[in-house]
């Protein structure tokens, strides 16, 4: 409600502006029709002007403030670059004669169109070079301050294995996660290389990685943006450093499957999320005494031992039911067992 009222009040203001230059326009005397015409298509460009800012603020929805802030502040350095080129090249032209016309401009005219120049491509530099590096740094602005540390904000650093699993795609849409993805360079870089990859399962692995990034990507409620940059001491490095390295400069977590990673992060005291455990701790669990029903589908390593799973892969090994393999039957869970590789439960026939 607040920004509608500060909509109208914008707009108010503009037709304001256009009835007083309508209004001292005609104080002078009696204006000839064209130029009537010309003061009421100002009024008019004062009025369309208002409604096509508020039209276009409305249909840009997402708006960033690190991208709003990278313009004020690259505007507000231009302007202060070219005041000082401006400045230096006073004397300059001080030294041709200010009635002298060179090709039917002043000189004055003619530093006018240079500063102005010079002062568009200023600006223009400063925040396409904010824009590029603003992933290295952070403005200090207290609205950014304050919400820096807010859960959502802090960005997902994915690895190779977490795409090429696939399940993070399914994970985000169930809005659980709502935190910015980075996709390094070097990331996207191996994927492609496993996809280019001679072996056929391994090429396998990295089209079906790009395809989930391809999902992601056209996907309106996934913030996913893929990072360019490397740092200095990342040269040379082995992919996994760089992409703890890159999780540690941008304040974020990594997310992966990889075991081997996930332990070398928590020694490099960088925050990890693992999807294994997520998925392992959602599994159902089972009090011991408690009646579950299972398909048997071989027989376990022990004598007389039966194996069946659940829906999610949980492996359960059944006692004296290897006699029943092939049939669903109601077992008794006596103990379960958390490994590594995942859980397992151990029940009992009969």
């Amino acid at each position: 409600m607040a920004l509608w009222i500060l909509r109208a009040c914008f707009l108010l203001v503009a037709i304001g502006l256009g009835v007083s230059f309508i209004s001292t326009s005609t104080t002078t005397g009696d204006l000839e029709s064209s130029s009537r015409w010309v003061v009421w298509t100002v009024f008019a460009i004062f009025v369309v002007g208002a409604l096509v800012t508020i039209a276009a603020d409305i249909s840009i929805k997402s708006k960033r403030i690190d991208m709003i802030s990278s313009v004020y502040f690259g505007l507000i350095v231009g302007f202060f670059l070219t005041y000082i080129v401006s400045t230096a090249l006073t004397p300059l032209f001080g030294m041709f004669d200010h009635n002298a016309i060179i090709n039917g401009a002043s000189p004055d005219q003619i530093r006018g169109w240079v500063v102005s120049f010079l002062g568009a491509a200023i600006c223009y530099s400063c925040i396409s070079l904010l824009w590029q590096t603003k992933d290295d740094f952070r403005f200090v602005i207290p609205y950014v301050e304050f919400s820096k540390d807010v859960k959502g904000l802090k960005p997902y650093v994915l690895d190779t294995s977490v795409v090429i699993d696939g399940r993070i795609a399914d994970i985000i849409n169930t809005g659980v996660i709502d935190n910015p993805l980075v996709m390094p360079r070097f990331i996207l870089a191996e994927l492609q290389a496993i996809a280019d990859s001679g072996e056929k399962m391994r090429r396998a692995k990295g089209r079906r990685g790009l395809d989930v990034l391809d999902k992601m990507r056209n996907n309106d409620q996934i913030d996913l943006k893929v990072y360019d940059r490397e740092l200095p001491e990342m040269l040379g490095q082995p992919v996994d450093m760089k992409l703890l390295m890159l999780a540690r400069h941008l304040e974020g977590k990594v997310v992966t499957g990889d075991y081997n990673l996930n332990k070398v992060a928590k020694l490099q005291n960088v925050p990890v999320i693992n999807l294994n455990e997520i998925a392992n701790s959602l599994k159902p669990v089972f009090l011991p005494g408690e009646r579950i029903r299972i398909r048997i589908v071989k027989a376990g390593e022990g004598a007389g031992q039966g194996v069946g799973y659940l829906d999610d892969g949980t492996m359960i090994v059944i006692e004296d039911g290897k006699g029943q393999i092939g049939n669903e039957v109601d077992i008794t869970v006596t103990s379960m067992l958390q490994t590594n590789a995942g859980r397992m439960v151990f029940g009992k026939y009969g």
